[in-house]
């Protein structure tokens, strides 16, 4: 994160490059010569200028450094408010070595007096929390029936034998602040007048198994329990489709990878059966369709003709997007290189069909009905096209009458507001992809959760009163936050200060070795992009910086050298 972020200040000042607009593929893209925008003093008006940037969406090039520098300090004004959030967050860091720290090791208090906090969930922004926490000063309990952190954007790499299941993992107990507890169950209910939750757990003995409730008191339960896949309601996506939400799912869509191409490997099958054998459909182009189809392309490339070199012909990869445009989240620009290169056959000779326009009305047993009538035929489907509210979450919401409010924006999800405050319900906070922000609704990704989740925190941490009804959280005096450069700097009355998102970049991998880019440096839609082998490189660096310990970071590393130098492995164990 340091890194990017010194990256986004230097590129905040310096020319960026942009991506041709030549229709020459993603490789033609990175390999020619980056091409800048005329310079600002070749146009007539400042509006034409300010025109020329929002149509780039980049830095504008800007000739001598003098210039260049005189530029950037015209440009404050459109940038004060990005350059205020890392401030903030500098300010944080600085915060967190020298204060937070020392008063975790200060604390010393009885278990009687602790705080008692209850975190359900284990994901990004469960993680980030339980980072912030220490167990002298909590009560701390965790609820989840998953025991590990997972590393979600990696899923893909998983499912394809890139990594193994155990690199891209962190048992949650090794996650947690000392003298904390853990409880391999899952939350059912939340009564928010009693403050207790609801879990319940199954206990096997043998091959005898039974399932046990038990409720948890808290004095503050967040809920951090993400999302779950959204179906849209198309008949046949849970009964045929796998996803890839989680472990066992990349784990199912190896084992069944393998199982076609061994089927496929039989005696006796004819060209149509054996092109039914290997028809791989990924419906819904966002990252994870995206990521999924690059690294079984890359499968298909690198792996295929060594191990089922006879059925290279019948290979067939297509990917499917109700929209008219892939990966949402980048600029029209990456989007074209993105399909510019998932189009391109390469070395494989197979080259992805991505269709755009192309909604799903039912899929069935072996066949996808388009929404235009046309039947697609498939061996393995997965479903990647968009999250939802898991039950337990929108039981939640039903039962706070305060959330009925905001039920039509939040479809689900609990309301809150800017400080993670659960709407109706004090003591009850909630982030990340079971929330929704009623001032204003964020991306549902694992860097907000995992922003939020570091932010509250910081905020228990400091002592801030979450569970009061005022309108911003106060800090009672001689709380631990007191001494915080923070503080100082916003004087205690001020109170807590809101979440604020700061997007770091978005990253994408497309296939053979080359993935895109695209990062916001201030005000005024300027960016910053990639796509290539350097978008590749960054994207890997980004991913092993951002694992959770050295032990991930040694095993992923490992992994990849593996499936670089012997392959990737799909056995079926």
């Amino acid at each position: 994160m340091f890194a990017i972020l010194c990256v986004q200040l230097v590129a905040a000042l310096l020319p960026a490059w942009r991506l041709p607009a030549a229709a020459d593929g993603l490789r033609g893209a990175h390999a020619a010569r980056p091409r800048a925008w005329p310079r600002p003093q070749m146009l007539t008006t400042e509006e034409e200028q300010r025109a020329m940037r929002e149509e780039r969406g980049s830095v504008v090039e800007q000739p001598g450094l003098s210039t260049r520098f005189g530029k950037a300090w015209e440009s404050l004004g459109e940038d004060v408010d990005w350059a205020q959030i890392i401030g903030e967050r500098v300010v944080d860091t600085v915060d967190d070595v020298f204060v937070r720290r020392r008063a975790g090791a200060d604390a010393t208090g009885p278990a009687a007096t602790r705080l008692r906090v209850v975190v359900l969930g284990t994901g990004w922004g469960a993680n980030a929390l339980l980072s912030q926490l220490d167990g002298a000063q909590f009560d701390v309990t965790v609820v989840s029936p998953r025991n590990y952190f997972l590393f979600t954007p990696m899923l893909a790499g998983a499912a394809l034998g890139t990594l193994e299941p155990r690199s891209i993992i962190e048992p949650i107990r090794a996650c947690m602040p000392a003298r904390s507890n853990y409880f391999e169950a899952e939350a059912t209910a939340i009564d928010a007048a009693a403050c207790t939750v609801a879990c319940e757990t199954v206990v096997c003995q043998g091959v005898e198994c039974e399932r046990r409730t038990f409720d948890v008191p808290y004095d503050v339960c967040i809920v951090a329990v993400g999302a779950a896949p959204n179906t849209f309601g198309v008949r046949g996506v849970r009964e045929h489709c796998l996803f890839l939400k989680q472990l066992s799912d990349a784990m199912r869509f190896r084992e069944q990878l393998g199982n076609a191409f061994e089927r496929a490997s039989l005696p006796g099958l004819s060209d149509a059966e054996l092109r039914a054998l290997l028809t791989f459909v990924v419906i819904g182009a966002g990252p994870t369709g995206v990521e999924l189809c690059g690294e079984l392309s890359d499968f298909v490339a690198q792996d295929v003709p060594r191990l089922y070199g006879a059925l290279l012909p019948y290979v067939r990869i297509v990917l499917l997007e109700a929209s008219d445009k892939v990966l949402m989240a980048f600029d029209a620009d990456m989007q074209k290189a993105a399909l510019d290169r998932l189009r391109s056959a390469g070395s494989s000779g197979v080259a992805v069909e991505v269709r755009t326009s192309a909604g799903v009305a039912e899929v069935l047993a072996h066949e996808i009905v388009l929404t235009d009538g046309e039947r697609l035929p498939y061996e393995i489907a997965v479903w990647a096209a968009g999250i939802g509210p898991l039950d337990f979450v929108r039981r939640a919401a039903e039962a706070i009458p305060a959330q009925a409010a905001h039920a039509a924006d939040a479809r689900g999800r609990l309301a809150v507001d800017e400080y993670m405050r659960v709407l109706g319900a004090p003591k009850l906070l909630a982030f990340g992809d079971c929330a929704y922000v009623a001032p204003g609704p964020l991306p549902a990704t694992a860097q907000v959760a995992s922003q939020a989740g570091t932010y509250l925190g910081r905020l228990l941490s400091d002592g801030y009163d979450l569970a009061s009804a005022s309108a911003v959280p106060a800090l009672p005096a001689g709380a631990p936050g007191a001494a915080t450069l923070r503080s100082k700097l916003r004087g205690a009355a001020a109170g807590a200060p809101p979440f604020r998102f700061l997007n770091l970049g978005t990253l994408a991998y497309v296939g053979g070795g080359e993935a895109l880019v695209q990062v916001d440096v201030g005000g005024n839609g300027k960016k910053i992009k990639n796509a290539g082998k350097a978008g590749f490189a960054l994207w890997r660096s980004v991913y092993l910086s951002k694992q959770y310990g050295v032990r991930n970071r040694i095993l992923v590393a490992v992994d990849w050298a593996k499936a670089r130098a012997f392959g990737r492995d799909i056995s079926r164990l």
